[in-house]
């Protein structure tokens, strides 16, 4: 049966878990063993052996994905994505705080990547805007459904506060319905940070 869709959205560049193919397509795939050991595990301080492995990594296609396999599977030795251990490692510290839109987008699309708790956290707030059952995200995200109606209703809240505080007006500035009127597009007020600050402190004081 024949599908008719509007949606030519590009497929994602993002591999799934079991994803290995693209290793196949790595300049150092072909390398001797020998020789990889030398330039990618080599010894500390062995500048000659790192310039030549990262001269190797800049022109290797499949940089980023190399990179994030060793984030996704906590490879801290040898060099990976172009980075030494010791550059690899302020990224291995805080991977649960990385928000990558592009992983975000490839797990709506079906691929099974591993996503921070950052991007977890986006793809929720995300789903409960479309109006996701609960059921589903947890099908998507293979999470419990208990767990996963947890993770809609901190969404609900979290999106329910964020349209309540800013659509607060800057009291300091009058409104006025002439000039709103005259106007051809409404734009939304910007209300500064500082102006947020100590309603918002009250309101997270109060909820707790």
């Amino acid at each position: 049966m024949r599908h008719i869709t509007t949606n030519d959205t590009p497929t994602s560049t993002i591999r799934g878990i079991a994803d290995h193919s693209w290793q196949a397509r790595g300049l150092c795939h072909n390398m001797l063993a020998k020789d990889i050991d030398e330039l990618f595990f080599h010894a500390a301080r062995d500048r000659a052996a790192i310039d030549e492995a990262k001269s190797i990594c800049g022109r290797c296609p499949v940089k980023k994905a190399c990179f994030n396999y060793a984030l996704d599977n906590e490879i801290r030795q040898g060099m990976w994505g172009g980075l030494t251990e010791d550059e690899r490692r302020p990224w291995h510290a805080r991977v649960n705080k990385r928000l990558d839109y592009s992983r975000v987008k490839a797990a709506f699309e079906g691929r099974d990547v591993h996503l921070s708790d950052a991007e977890r956290e986006a793809v929720t707030r995300h789903a409960y805007v479309r109006g996701w059952s609960p059921e589903r995200l947890a099908y998507m995200l293979r999470l419990d459904l208990d767990w996963a109606r947890d993770l809609m209703r901190n969404a609900a809240h979290a999106v329910a506060d964020r349209d309540r505080y800013w659509d607060q007006l800057d009291e300091t500035e009058p409104a006025d319905d002439e000039t709103a009127e005259d106007e051809d597009v409404a734009s939304p007020v910007q209300v500064p940070r500082q102006v947020q600050t100590h309603s918002l402190i009250a309101a997270l004081r109060k909820a707790a």
